[in-house]
């Protein structure tokens, strides 16, 4: 079975799908509140429900990362079985960039051995579904240019939750 829950946060409302694996996808807030119909059509056999206790505690997690604090978030449990192998290494360091620092695509792909791929990074970030617990936002193009974000807003939700995280204000942002 999968299930679907929606939770309030600082930025407003945001969703959460997961199996019995782990969490499939993170839904950030849209405006109003978009967000339940996106995430009920990415997962159409899905059942809203109160979340189990883990999911329930990355739910915990998510809000307070949004109120600018810095949880735990490696150890929420990732269900990504329907990624490609390269996007899951993607993720995998991406999810170790810390609260208000950032890093290239190129840097990314560098760490992935495949120095010419930052493209390919952007590409597999942008495809993200764990947006928050894979924090693609503190992603960068080269020369500290913002590059795209592809929640709603844009880059500048991703400014927003950069500026949140205290990351330095010296980023390029192309709006």
């Amino acid at each position: 079975m999968q299930g679907v829950a929606f939770f309030e946060t600082r930025l407003g409302r945001c969703g959460i799908a997961w199996g019995p694996r782990g969490v499939v996808a993170v839904q950030l807030p849209e405006a109003a509140g978009a967000e339940r119909g996106r995430l009920l059509k990415r997962f159409p056999g899905a059942v809203e429900t109160a979340p189990p206790p883990d999911v329930l505690e990355a739910t915990r997690r998510i809000a307070a990362l949004l109120a600018g604090e810095s949880p735990d978030r490696e150890s929420i449990a990732l269900d990504m079985s329907a990624a490609p192998e390269f996007d899951r290494n993607v993720y995998a360091i991406t999810r170790r960039i810390g609260r208000g620092t950032t890093r290239s695509y190129g840097e990314i792909a560098a760490e992935l051995g495949e120095p010419g791929a930052a493209r390919a990074v952007g590409r597999a970030l942008g495809r993200n579904p764990f947006p928050l617990i894979v924090p693609c936002h503190r992603v960068l193009a080269a020369r500290g240019r913002s590059g795209g974000f592809s929640a709603y807003g844009g880059v500048m939700t991703k400014k927003k939750l950069l500026g949140i995280e205290g990351a330095p204000g010296n980023m390029e942002f192309d709006f």
